[in-house]
């Protein structure tokens, strides 16, 4: 007889016969009370590839803390991911698409295979945030999206954009080898997705039309106070929709998408919206 209140992790965990399980979670940091909580997954994107995710483990500890702090037991979990402004332009981009599909089978297998009764998906880079969305919906359990934040600026204002017309420059010979290296050395400070209204920011935003994620999740920066507090209060959320019964089937409703239409329309969003 499963829990209400915990209906997949019960299964995996509840009763006589479930004890090779739980002896397997002891050491993983499962207390003997956490195996009357509802389980929460945290799939994290995180990954030295990119700048857009190498801080999402950081991320991805406060989404755990937060739905600890809410009566739930976090489990986190690792993807891959790949990226589409390193690769493209290459071979490598070949892979760009079929990752995203990568991403949310991967999300989907242990979120299934481990029982978790709801789960923090957090991305942040072009292809892996829509397999967020996918593996929520997919699934259908309670799950909340974090976005891993927008880069900030560099040196002199300087961003991704800066470096390609800085190539540019190079080529019509106005720029010189020693300025296109400082432009490219001093355009990417530290974590977070391409500034700008690309890939990235654009999901970002129609997730949140969607509902999925928590309100001004997408217009956060990724190194800040309010990132790390969005991260959290997703982990708290998901606790809470658990308790609730509320699945993404209940908020991804005709509306809802077409609200996220209306909104990367307006804001001239990027055409992969349509992928």
């Amino acid at each position: 007889m499963t829990d209400p209140k915990r209906p997949y992790s019960s299964i995996v965990v509840d009763g006589v016969e479930q004890a090779p399980s739980r002896a397997m979670l002891y050491p993983v940091g499962f207390k003997r009370e956490d195996f009357d909580k509802a389980q929460v997954g945290i799939a994290s994107t995180w990954s030295m590839v990119t700048p857009c995710n190498m801080h999402i483990d950081e991320l991805a500890d406060a989404a755990a803390a937060g739905a600890d702090a809410a009566g739930a037991k976090s489990v986190v979990f690792n993807t891959v991911t790949v990226s589409d402004g390193i690769s493209m332009g290459t071979p490598g981009m070949r892979y760009s698409l079929v990752s995203r599909e990568v991403i949310a089978d991967s999300i989907e297998t242990v979120v299934g295979a481990q029982g978790f009764d709801g789960f923090v998906a957090i991305g942040g880079c072009d292809k892996n945030m829509p397999a967020c969305a996918m593996a929520m919906a997919r699934l259908d359990r309670p799950s909340v999206f974090v976005y891993g934040g927008t880069i900030q600026t560099g040196e002199e204002r300087r961003d991704i954009i800066s470096v390609f017309e800085a190539v540019g420059g190079h080529a019509a010979g106005t720029v010189s080898d020693d300025e296109l290296l400082a432009v490219e050395q001093t355009a990417i400070p530290g974590p977070g997705s391409c500034a700008g209204m690309y890939t990235a920011n654009t999901m970002a935003s129609a997730i949140e039309a969607m509902g999925l994620s928590l309100p001004n999740s997408s217009a956060q920066e990724a190194v800040s106070a309010n990132k790390r507090r969005d991260a959290r209060d997703a982990g708290a959320a998901v606790a809470r929709l658990i308790a609730d019964g509320i699945k993404p089937s209940d908020i991804l409703s005709m509306e809802a998408f077409e609200n996220a239409i209306t909104l990367v329309t307006a804001l001239e969003g990027s055409t992969n919206a349509v992928l």
